[in-house]
């Protein structure tokens, strides 16, 4: 059974009432898919928190090597990892004081287990969708490469 995913009037009230975005997984690399959508939102006024093994900034913002290592509120946790590292994720995300409200799993970071415990601890899950088209289908702001 695939997990249904928030409808668009849900998507949209999640998307506006944002503000801070955990990106793991933001790649340094311009030519990458995680850093051209974390460059699409934070051009949309969104702060971006990269989590990432190496490097201290990405797109101007200080990196961190865990979702729990990041200081403050986070209001969504957007993540660009195979498969097979979801799950790891998920357990830093669900280990995080305070606990981050909503998850959103890019295009093929699919894992249904995962998706599922943290629907059961209560987070808002997004899966197998990219943030920055649902943010400019929904929200009407287009963005070019």
């Amino acid at each position: 059974m695939v997990l249904p995913n928030p409808n668009d009037e849900e998507m949209r009230a999640l998307l506006e009432r944002v503000r801070r975005i955990v990106v793991v997984g933001l790649s340094p690399k311009a030519d990458r898919d995680s850093n051209h959508v974390a460059r699409y939102i934070q051009e949309r006024g969104y702060e971006i928190v990269p989590v990432y093994p190496e490097g201290d900034t990405i797109l101007g913002a200080k990196v961190y090597r865990r979702v729990r290592d990041v200081p403050g509120d986070v209001d969504l946790v957007d993540v660009f990892r195979k498969p097979e590292a979801i799950a790891e994720t998920v357990d830093d995300v669900l280990g995080r004081t305070p606990r981050p409200p909503a998850l959103w799993l890019q295009v093929g970071c699919v894992d249904e287990a995962a998706a599922r415990r943290a629907m059961d601890a209560g987070l808002t899950v997004v899966s197998d969708r990219c943030l920055m088209l649902e943010h400019a289908g929904l929200l009407g702001r287009t963005w070019r490469r």
